[in-house]
């Protein structure tokens, strides 16, 4: 038998060994929980683009085209082409693009839940109009919500990039998929 030196009760050693195993599971079962959490590229469906777009040096306000399937078995949506010499996002919208004009950007604050590859984050629900995760909720461009056809809203994992070239827009790619969407970050 052991003593606890707080309390001085007596616990059998398969009691101790028991407790200590279960209290060591807890942060384990939490951090499983969590919907913000890293994993490792090699577990991902598709690899995840080490950064965003890169400014778009063009501007054409007339908006941009509808099917983006750029090569045999590419998604009609707009998606990443990840390489070895880097990710090409295909599909980016133009600088001073009329679909993603807002007169009042940032309406609702900033996004400071991080960006990029190291923060993966699991949707928790809701729909193009507002889905949430981590306590963060965001809504899809209307111009976009045609290239969510097939996401999983209480499920699939997505990562969040600042969009350099639409102010008030964020570029939320879809891990399974390997397609991504501008949303807007409501809060």
């Amino acid at each position: 038998m052991l003593t606890c030196s707080c309390c001085r009760s007596r616990y059998g050693t398969a009691a101790l060994a028991c407790l200590v195993v279960a209290l060591s599971a807890i942060p384990l079962a939490a951090q499983d929980r969590e919907d913000h959490g890293r994993q490792d590229q090699d577990q991902m469906a598709r690899p995840i683009p080490r950064q965003g777009p890169p400014p778009s040096p063009e501007i054409r306000p007339e908006g941009r085209r509808h099917n983006f399937a750029d090569q045999h078995g590419h998604p009609k949506a707009p998606h990443v082409d990840t390489g070895p010499h880097g990710d090409v996002w295909v599909g980016h919208a133009p600088r001073d693009d009329r679909d993603y004009h807002l007169d009042h950007p940032w309406q609702h604050g900033y996004f400071r839940g991080g960006f990029g590859p190291s923060h993966l984050w699991r949707l928790a629900g809701g729909g193009p109009n507002r889905f949430w995760f981590g306590g963060f909720y965001f809504s899809v461009a209307p111009a976009d919500i045609a290239y969510c056809n097939g996401w999983d809203w209480v499920g699939d994992q997505i990562v969040i990039y600042e969009d350099l070239d639409h102010s008030g827009w964020y570029l939320a790619y879809n891990v399974r998929l390997g397609v991504y969407v501008h949303v807007m970050f409501l809060g």
